[in-house]
């Protein structure tokens, strides 16, 4: 762990995509981040089908891992229908926290988290009107997006991040197919942001979109994808860093 006198450093990583057959193949990744930071961020697809059996592999090769943990499940763990047996088997690890609409303080710092949805960004989002099913999906995108608000309420902490897996901004989702952009995020998510300011947000999801835009109001916003990662910077570890000032004493 790497924590200096006036600085907390996170590592930050989502789209793991966790196999049967990936034992053995994250734990160097893990190290590396542990080493690295005084704490690990995980932005959902955790596991490829979202199987009990994925998530035990996962929740083994975390076990490299000796600084605290805090995830969101993404679309990829939601496909099998069992999100809270992936929770819950990843929250067997004695200090890994997998938040939906929670939040979390590590090191003084304040973690809301949600997975997200989608439905389009700024004039491209789609509307409930329609068909039951339209509302039911915009529905969707909105209880997301209050989860997420809720958990930034219940913040006191003087920093503060926000972890997703859909994009809260069109931003960090350019660079992907533009036909795709309302299935990778939504400007719902952006609205708690706006109200509940944070010293920056985390997302994944958009395996070939941008590592970093900002929200209307200027908070840093970072695509921190596995596989955006390692094709933007093959020279590096596939997690990024961010530095925050330890809070000051009241």
């Amino acid at each position: 762990m790497v924590t200096q006198a006036n600085n907390i450093r996170f590592a930050a990583v989502g789209d793991l995509h966790c196999t049967k057959e990936s034992a053995g193949t994250l734990r160097g990744l893990f190290a590396q981040a542990s080493e690295a930071a005084d704490a690990l961020l995980l932005c959902g697809d955790l596991t490829d089908y979202g199987l009990p059996e994925e998530a035990r592999v996962l929740a083994d090769e975390l076990s490299v891992v000796s600084v605290p943990i805090v995830a969101v499940l993404g679309n990829h763990d939601h496909e099998s229908g069992v999100p809270d047996e992936v929770r819950r088997i990843l929250m067997s690890h004695a200090d890994l926290h997998v938040l939906d609409g929670e939040a979390v303080e590590v090191l003084g710092v304040g973690i809301a988290g949600a997975k997200g949805f989608c439905g389009g960004f700024g004039r491209g989002s789609l509307g409930a009107w329609g068909e039951s099913a339209i509302k039911a999906f915009v529905n969707e995108a909105i209880q997301e997006a209050l989860k997420l608000e809720s958990a930034l309420a219940k913040l006191r902490t003087q920093q503060r991040i926000a972890l997703l897996h859909y994009s809260p901004i069109v931003g960090t989702v350019e660079g992907e197919p533009v036909e795709i952009f309302p299935f990778l995020g939504s400007s719902r998510l952006e609205d708690p942001l706006v109200r509940y300011p944070v010293a920056a947000v985390f997302h994944g999801h958009a395996h070939r979109g941008a590592l970093e835009g900002k929200t209307v109001n200027g908070v840093p916003v970072y695509n921190v994808a596995k596989p955006l990662l390692q094709r933007s910077h093959p020279d590096r570890p596939a997690f990024r860093v961010l530095e925050l000032p330890r809070a000051s004493p009241t």
